[in-house]
């Protein structure tokens, strides 16, 4: 079993695009620059938030964060992302989800200009990706297969079973796996709570993608010999013996399934540091689109 370490991975690219970004200071050129809209606070969110802000800094990537009460309305946040969308210093626009109740989350990704839109959440963004043209392709499924390319993982042909169907992992992952492209080019099925059996689909899998958000769903008796897997699941479970009283586990039961797998990812250093990683990559495309 090859454990799968999206930490080093992350650091990679992080290294890469901080090279890049330094041979544009020394032209003496603009620098890509990313501004994250928090909206609210939530303390997830809010932590995430700084961690794409210390990730930028890492890497000479300029940076802002617009914090805005949990009772700003709809029209002022709609307004505000249009500021952005007009600003040349930003080549990306980052909306954290999820947002208060009274604001329509719909109405705010189609706010966001699609050439910034690094999350890759806006509907030509999906649409481009569905058919297979260029795009900022959401980052989490980007990572995956950032990853599954990073370990020369063949996919061609393979089946490739993804658990979950969100806009964010789930359908992304499925229509990204299935492009005629390095990383993909894959036989894909999507499988979710309303299927009688999940074991039956999942037993096939060559490639196993779990993003259902259950923590330890998956089981062993429930992936073949040789499989692949890719967790995006990130769960707290408590547990008294550790300070926090709480530790993180994936989708996956870990230690059952590492047993049976060819490849695995950890939870947590596996699929989730992949996700800043790909927003940077996003976020330097937009900025080489913009001044292009």
């Amino acid at each position: 079993m090859i454990l799968i370490d999206g930490f080093k991975v992350s650091n990679e690219i992080k290294d890469e695009l901080k090279i890049k970004i330094d041979q544009l200071i020394s032209k003496g050129k603009k620098v890509p620059g990313l501004v994250t809209i928090l909206v609210g606070d939530n303390p997830a969110s809010k932590s995430y938030v700084n961690s794409k802000i210390k990730a930028c800094a890492k890497i000479g990537m300029l940076s802002k964060i617009e914090e805005l009460d949990s009772t700003t309305s709809e029209k002022a946040l709609l307004e505000l992302i249009d500021k952005y969308n007009n600003d040349p210093e930003y080549h990306g626009i980052l909306v954290q989800l999820p947002l208060p109740d009274h604001i329509d989350e719909n109405k705010v990704i189609e706010e966001i200009s699609p050439q910034k839109d690094v999350d890759g959440f806006h509907p030509i963004n999906v649409g481009n990706l569905v058919i297979g043209k260029e795009t900022f392709y959401p980052c989490t499924p980007y990572g995956i297969v950032e990853l599954l390319k990073r370990y020369n993982i063949d996919t061609k042909g393979k089946h490739v079973i993804v658990v979950g169907r969100s806009n964010i992992v789930g359908k992304p992952t499925a229509n990204m796996m299935l492009q005629k492209k390095e990383g993909a080019n894959s036989v894909v099925t999507i499988c979710h709570s309303a299927a009688n059996d999940l074991k039956q689909f999942t037993l096939q899998a060559d490639i196993l993608i779990a993003a259902i958000g259950r923590a330890n769903f998956v089981t062993a008796d429930m992936v073949k010999d040789g499989v692949v897997v890719i967790d995006v699941g990130i769960n707290r479970i408590e547990d008294s013996s550790t300070e926090k009283g709480y530790r993180l586990v994936g989708d996956v039961k870990f230690d059952e399934v590492k047993e049976k797998a060819s490849y695995i990812t950890p939870v947590p250093k596996g699929v989730g540091p992949m996700t800043i990683a790909m927003l940077l990559k996003n976020t330097y495309e937009a900025y080489l689109r913009n001044e292009n």
